[in-house]
């Protein structure tokens, strides 16, 4: 099944994807603190990251309006596919042409294009390829997907590292908006999906066209909005604010301390090689271990326990980065640290995914989903943007006690989830 085109075209739909995600994120922390920006404003440029969890406001915009011109020729989900991966990579090579010593303002700007095309792009990458296959491929579909996505972070990652060290920055940045070429060639090569170009029905007069214009937009909002927050609130009866609490508190841990790693590697001293040798591509692989146990798990023990044990090793690893920031910088702690925090992440990561595809129903899969993922971030984003004053204010062994600390809300409810397992049908 893997050898079909439109499963092998989700690999180059999962680079694309992926590619901006760092960008934004943990590679501009980096950059900004190899050339000496405040760890306080690096903290704050974390908030770019509320663009991804704040998609589902304009995602039924996306999905029912068609981009001018391009969607006839290229059909709805294509259209709008192509016109995001043009807007990333004008956004990549504009920031590739500032220096944010001079114009941080600037960087900002670019930062916020990039993530809102990204989210955008995610929106519709996830609506093809929900539509583009018969379901016994959808499997194969999502493996394929997050494969690409993955490769694609080691390429933002490791990749601008190594880049930047061997060249600079601006060439690094300028490298990563020709790899959305890959994206590019994706969506043109891909046939459009079914289902993505619905027809609206003719009307007679302008009275006629109004009242109906009125009838449609009210049964949107109905059906696309408002329906399936009321269905998972009557499916999930009294459990469902616990539910909504775990997802808000899971990766509070997790995320906060992400904004200052690649910033806390640096202030130790290591090199931007060393720093992509062992935090990008040896913690990519195990990321891929950790998510690799996680389903394991879920699949032997359920997901209450699983669970629990994603949200315990998070907020543990935590304190073993308040143990490095005490000690003298080796290598060999620096890898063992890094594993054992990529081998949680990814673990948590497997787990909490499950136990979301687990909530949702099957009539609103994809809506309901994306509100799930939108409020597993936003929280911990919103936190996030603290980070670097804490660091300035009381140290890194200070802020990753805190950091752990978050994680005490996720543990509880996950215990509850223990308990009180809940596994609504759908």
């Amino acid at each position: 099944m893997y050898t079909r085109p439109r499963v092998l075209a989700m690999v180059w739909l999962g680079f694309s994807a992926g590619l901006p995600f760092l960008l934004v994120d943990a590679t501009l922390s980096g950059w900004l603190r190899d050339v000496g920006i405040e760890r306080s404003v690096i903290g704050f440029f974390s908030w770019v990251g509320i663009i991804y969890s704040i998609k589902v406001v304009w995602a039924p915009v996306v999905d029912r309006v068609p981009v001018p011109f391009l969607a006839a020729r290229l059909g709805r989900r294509r259209s709008w596919m192509l016109l995001s991966q043009l807007c990333i990579a004008a956004g990549l090579a504009g920031m590739a042409l500032v220096d944010p010593r001079e114009h941080l303002e600037w960087i900002a700007l670019l930062a916020l294009l990039v993530a809102f095309s990204s989210a955008t792009q995610d929106i519709n990458i996830d609506a093809y390829r929900i539509e583009a296959a018969e379901p016994e491929f959808q499997g194969a579909m999502a493996a394929a997907y997050v494969f690409g996505y993955r490769v694609a972070l080691l390429a933002a990652g490791a990749g601008a590292f190594y880049l930047a060290d061997a060249a600079d920055w601006s060439r690094a940045y300028l490298s990563m908006a020709a790899l959305m070429g890959v994206g590019l060639v994706a969506t043109l090569c891909i046939p459009e999906s079914r289902g993505a170009n619905p027809q609206d029905p003719p009307v007679a007069d302008a009275a006629s066209s109004a009242r109906a214009a009125s009838h449609r937009f009210t049964a949107f909002i109905s059906a696309a909005v408002l329906r399936p927050f009321v269905e998972f609130f009557e499916r999930s009866g009294r459990d469902a604010l616990f539910i909504l609490m775990l997802i808000a508190t899971y990766k509070l841990s997790d995320i906060t301390m992400g904004v200052m790693a690649n910033p806390f590697y640096l202030d130790l001293g290591f090199s931007k090689t060393q720093i992509a040798e062992v935090a990008k591509v040896f913690g990519f692989f195990m990321t891929i271990a950790g998510a690799a146990l996680g389903g394991v798990f879920v699949l032997r023990f359920g997901l209450g326990r699983p669970l629990v044990i994603g949200a315990v090793l998070v907020a543990v690893t935590n304190l073993l980065f308040a143990w490095l920031a005490m000690t003298e910088p080796a290598m060999a702690k620096l890898a063992a640290v890094i594993s054992a925090d990529n081998l949680s992440g990814g673990f948590a990561s497997a787990v909490l995914i499950a136990y979301l595809s687990s909530l949702t129903s099957t009539a609103y899969t994809a809506t309901q989903y994306a509100l799930f993922s939108s409020l597993m971030t936003l929280p911990a984003k919103l936190l996030g943007g603290f980070a670097g004053v804490i660091v300035d204010g009381f140290g890194y062994p200070v802020f990753f006690f805190y950091a752990a600390v978050l994680g005490m809300p996720g543990i509880l409810l996950a215990i509850r989830v223990l308990h009180h397992e809940h596994r609504p049908s759908g």
